[in-house]
């Protein structure tokens, strides 16, 4: 039995949930968030919160409980609060700027990078070496932060490139003689 899928998804203030069936759209003061459920799962509304229910006790009706109350759940935090990643580029002569709707990167090659940042998603740099991804879909500000470190990942030896703020990169010792 899923433990998450258990739980009903609180609906705060300023947020609406519309439930059409198998599709679930959420608005909120950031925008608007919309995500079709499978047909093994019911979702209905509950005294102010979206509770999600198995249609029959099968293995893949269970499996897809708990995905669906997170799917709604992750959708009502990022219209709420949204979601943000911020990721930090070392390295000597490596550096990031952002100009229009472009991210334009210097990793070390013969060229620049340029990285179009797609709808949905703010990419702003406070310095050159620290890049923010912001936006109200969970899954597409992590996508495009991967696609970015995608670029250049950290290197284990030097730990140069780019990397989530907060990761840890395991540093290997160098050649001995």
């Amino acid at each position: 039995m899923s433990r998450i899928g258990k739980k009903p998804v609180p609906v705060p203030a300023g947020v609406t949930v519309n439930l059409a069936g198998a599709n679930v759209s959420v608005k909120g003061p950031k925008g608007e968030l919309k995500f079709v459920l499978t047909d093994q799962v019911i979702a209905k509304m509950e005294e102010g919160s979206v509770k999600v229910d198995p249609k029959d006790k099968t293995k893949l009706a269970r499996s897809a409980w708990g995905m669906s109350r997170t799917m709604i759940s992750n959708m009502i935090k990022g219209v709420t609060e949204g979601y943000s990643k911020t990721l930090e580029i070392t390295g000597v002569g490596y550096r990031a700027a952002i100009q229009g709707n472009v991210l334009k990167l210097s990793l070390g090659y013969s060229h620049e990078v340029n990285f179009e940042v797609p709808k949905g998603v703010t990419v702003t740099t406070p310095k050159q070496t620290e890049i923010v991804v912001e936006g109200i879909d969970a899954q597409l500000v992590g996508q495009v932060a991967a696609n970015i470190r995608e670029w250049r990942g950290p290197e284990p030896y030097k730990g140069k490139g780019i990397k989530y703020k907060g990761e840890f990169i395991f540093r290997k010792e160098g050649k001995k003689k």
